[in-house]
Formats: structure tokens, C-alpha cells, sequence
């Protein structure tokens, strides 16, 4: 019985750790697995050397390979020394702070340079330093085959810990807010953290507590010092409060000594500062604000970019192109497939937009077709729609129910098909693959001053607002997300928002 007791106990401990301190296991947990995923990929990739017909014909290269013993040193020694390079370049953190994607990037980038050091050191120093040669194409299948599946296993751990999170397995995040507005007044900051499933707000901070609140009120900075102390606390985010410039200093060196994150709500002019560049008038050191970073060489790589997803784009879509193109003609035989819609792009000029035919032709506005004229018909019944149905706010819209959709259009909408044929826009270069949305002229007139910004630069096929938060954004927080886009472009964000495109539109989350 005593001994049940302490199994007991110690199953209570274990649980207990590994909710509090689960950080140090997944990092515990991921060095050992990338060096298991180094080390097998050595022995994987002479398996797959020795497949025949693996390579093309014309190459015509004698399969070589190398016996286990010799491999088996390879594999420890450069594994180790993989292990090092990632673990100096700060990929080995307890808590890895920075973008999931750039952590890829730098995976990516170190094996790289791994492999050009491996392939000098092994033709370099052959019979000086070892005698058995290790085939050229066995290093390049390594490179290709581990920098794959550490990435797979990063994801799926950190998938896995995130799930975690989520099911309170794991103890959550615990976030302070430093405020001093009501809660209504930041209700959309709140219910974003809360939706992330990670984090526990456990309260506000400020001078004065605020009357009518439902966040639990944590005292000023001399008490969040014992809050940091007890480890009561994770990180803090800023928004705003009545604390002195003094107090705010302090509060910032406590976080520093406690190793609490801090985080703050920008303002527009935060966002911008990330853009500058310092310059003269004749002797005067100025600091320039940059509109955006997307200039000179970086619109030349954007463009290769962009001609780079078209090749792949009619790769890979040109049977679903011929398939839909089908199903359109057999449910509705009138002619165009494909349906355009006068949008505005950079400089308020107007263009088409390419998509989809999924409504009947009657219903189609013709403002794009030379047939526009104040009482036609179709945009009549458009307008009376987006008053009557309409679940999103003007000048953006979403009818519901919508009378005028064929059978195939509900389909084609649900996982974006009807986009496809925006890589028209695409090659004409009117559009580029990821960019601000453009809007309807009847949109454009409604734009406030400060959202005029987003007709500087050509417009989207995918864009912030399409995989931050969809069709339950308002105009205001769209344009918001497409300046911020403006101000930081960068080639990673575009990759980014690739990536999250995909799954935003197969799960429609």
C-alpha cells in the first residue's frame, strides 16, 4: 500500500513537471531526435544511391557507396559538428521566440552551408585525414534528405506541444496586460489571445485599478515585482497605462532580470520606425522614413518571384483548369468561363480582375465587359442583395444565401478555385502573388485618407487580411493589416503568407 502510495506520488511530481517546465522537455526532446535524423539520413541516402533509375539516363554516373564502418565515423563526426553549427546559431533555445518560418529558413540555410564545407573537407583532405571515399551524390541526397525531415520533425513536435497547450495538458503561457483602458475598449486584443489557446491572461496592471472591470486587477509596479519573483508571470504585453516614464523603465529592467517577455501594441508610427534609414541634407544627419521597402533590386527579385508561381502555377492547375472550365459550360452553356471585374490597382488605375464564372451570365456585372451603364440590371440586384444579406460591413461585403450562385459554385468559393485564374493577372503583371487586395471602384470611394496608402503598389492574388483573420475582418482592420504590409515588406513575409494561404484555404479557418 505504501508503495502504491509513492508510485502515486511520483506520477503526481512527473505530471506536475512536465506541465511547468514543459519547455525544457520538447527542448531536451529535440536535440536527441535531430541527431538521430542526421545520423540515419547518412545510412538513408546510400539506400537510395543504390536504387537504380533513381537519377536520368543521360547523367550515366557508376553507382558508388560506402561500407558501414566507414560511414558509421562519417555520420558521427558530422552529425556532431551539424549539432554544433545549429546550436551556435541559437536554433537549440529553450524558447524559440522568433518566426516558425525563419527558424526553417535558417535550418535550411546552415545545411546548406554545411553541405559546401563537408563536400571541400572531404575531397580536401582524402587520404590525410581518411582513406574511404564517400560519394559526392550520397552528401547531396544527406543534405536534402535531413534538412527534410528536421523540419517535419520540428513541426510536428511543436504541432504536438501546441495541442498540448490548447487541451490544458500543458500549463499555459501566463500573459499580464498593462492597461488602463475598460475591456470593451480592447475587447478584440483579449479575445485574439484568448483564441489562441496558449495563453492565460491572468490580469491588468496600471497606477489605479479600473472601475467595472472583469480582468482581474494585479496591483502597480512595486507589487508585479513579487508577481515576477513567485514566476507567476510569462510575459507582458503593453498597451497602454498611467505609469511615468520612471515606472515604465523600472518595469522594463524587471522583466530583463526575471526573464519575462516584453511586448507592445504598436502605433502606426511604431510599425514605421522598422522602415527608416538615416540620411543627409548637405551636413544634416535626417532620419527618412521609407513609404515601403520594396524598391530597386527588391521589385527585380519580387518579379522573378512571381514568374517563378506562374511556371508552377500552370504546372500543376492546368487539368483543374480544364475540368472547372467543363463543369461551368455543362451547368450554365453561355459564354465567357471566365468573369472580370474592374478593380482599382496602383495609382487609382483600373484593371481587370480574372476569375471563375460562378454565377449565371445575367448576373454578371458587365462594368468590365464595355457594357456598363447606370441601370444595368445585374449590379441593381447586387446592391439590393448587399442590403438586404450582407454578414459584412460596407463598403466590404458577403451576401449570404446568394440567389444568383450556380451548383459549382459553393465548391469552387470553399477552397478559392475561383482565384485560379488571377495567375492571368499575374503574368500581365497587374497583380503580383502577394500584395494588398484591391477593391471595386464603388469601394475605393469610400477609402478614408490614410487607406489611400494601399493604392501605392500593385494589388493581391493572396494578402494579410486572407490568412489573418478572413471574411470576420471590417474594412478598417483590413486595411490596417495591408499598410502594415506596406511598411515591413519583406520576401519572408511574402513566404510566410504563402504558406498560411494553404491552410487557411483547406481548412477555411
Amino acid at each position: 500500500m505504501q508503495n502504491k502510495n509513492k508510485n502515486v506520488e511520483y506520477r503526481k511530481i512527473f505530471f506536475i513537471i512536465f506541465m511547468k517546465k514543459h519547455d525544457i522537455i520538447f527542448w531536451i526532446i529535440r536535440l536527441p531526435l535531430d541527431f538521430f535524423i542526421i545520423f540515419s539520413s547518412f545510412f538513408l541516402s546510400r539506400q537510395l544511391r543504390l536504387v537504380p533509375n533513381l537519377l536520368p539516363n543521360w547523367l550515366d554516373l557508376p553507382i558508388q557507396t560506402i561500407n558501414n564502418e566507414s560511414l558509421f565515423l562519417f555520420a558521427i563526426f558530422w552529425s556532431f559538428l551539424y549539432i554544433f553549427i545549429l546550436a551556435i546559431h541559437s536554433l537549440y533555445l529553450i524558447k524559440i521566440t522568433s518566426s516558425k518560418i525563419n527558424e526553417f529558413l535558417q535550418i535550411i540555410r546552415y545545411s546548406f552551408y554545411w553541405m559546401i564545407f563537408f563536400s571541400f573537407f572531404v575531397y580536401l583532405w582524402k587520404w590525410l585525414v581518411y582513406q574511404t571515399d564517400i560519394p559526392r551524390l550520397i552528401i547531396f541526397f544527406t543534405f536534402i534528405s535531413w534538412t527534410f525531415w528536421v523540419i517535419l520533425g520540428r513541426i510536428l513536435l511543436n504541432n504536438f506541444e501546441y495541442y498540448l497547450l490548447r487541451k490544458w495538458v500543458l500549463s499555459k503561457r501566463k500573459i499580464l496586460l498593462i492597461s488602463n483602458k475598460i475591456p470593451e475598449k480592447i475587447s478584440e486584443i483579449i479575445e485574439d489571445i484568448n483564441e489562441s489557446k496558449i495563453y492565460k491572461i491572468i490580469g491588468y496592471s496600471n497606477k489605479e485599478k479600473i472601475i467595472s472591470s472583469d480582468l482581474k486587477y494585479k496591483w502597480n509596479i512595486e507589487k508585479i515585482k513579487v508577481l515576477f519573483e513567485r514566476k507567476r508571470c510569462d510575459e507582458i504585453l503593453y498597451i497602454d497605462s498611467d505609469f511615468n516614464k520612471k515606472e515604465l523603465h523600472e518595469l522594463w529592467e524587471l522583466t530583463r532580470i526575471f526573464w519575462v517577455r516584453y511586448r507592445y501594441i504598436t502605433n502606426s508610427f511604431d510599425v514605421t520606425k522598422t522602415n527608416t534609414t538615416l540620411t543627409l541634407i548637405n551636413n544634416i544627419p535626417v532620419i527618412e522614413i521609407r513609404n515601403t521597402s520594396l524598391d530597386n533590386w527588391a521589385k527585380v527579385f519580387k518579379r522573378m518571384f512571381d514568374l517563378l508561381a506562374w511556371i508552377i502555377w500552370i504546372t500543376i492547375f492546368s487539368p483543374l483548369i480544364i475540368i472547372v472550365w467543363i463543369l461551368i459550360k455543362i451547368e450554365d452553356p453561355k459564354w465567357p468561363i471566365f468573369y472580370k471585374n474592374t478593380r482599382i490597382w496602383k495609382s487609382g488605375k483600373k484593371f481587370n480582375l480574372y476569375k471563375f464564372r460562378y454565377m449565371k451570365w445575367e448576373y454578371c456585372i458587365k462594368d468590365a465587359y464595355s457594357k456598363i451603364h447606370k441601370n444595368d440590371e445585374a449590379l441593381l440586384f447586387e446592391k439590393e442583395l448587399i442590403e438586404k444579406s450582407s454578414t459584412r460591413n460596407w463598403p466590404l461585403y458577403k451576401i449570404k444565401n446568394d440567389p444568383r450562385k450556380t451548383k459549382i459554385w459553393n465548391f469552387i468559393e470553399r477552397y478559392s478555385i475561383d482565384e485560379i485564374p488571377q495567375f492571368f493577372n499575374l503574368i500581365i503583371w497587374n497583380m503580383s502573388l502577394v500584395w494588398p487586395r484591391p477593391h471595386q471602384p464603388r469601394e475605393v470611394e469610400k477609402y478614408s485618407i490614410d487607406q489611400k496608402r494601399l493604392l501605392t503598389i500593385k494589388p493581391w492574388i493572396t494578402w494579410m487580411a486572407q490568412v489573418n483573420g478572413r471574411e470576420t475582418n471590417d474594412f478598417k482592420k483590413e486595411a490596417e493589416l495591408d499598410i502594415f504590409y506596406i511598411e515591413n515588406w519583406n520576401m519572408l513575409l511574402d513566404l510566410k503568407i504563402i504558406l498560411k494561404t494553404f491552410s487557411v484555404v483547406l481548412t477555411r479557418k
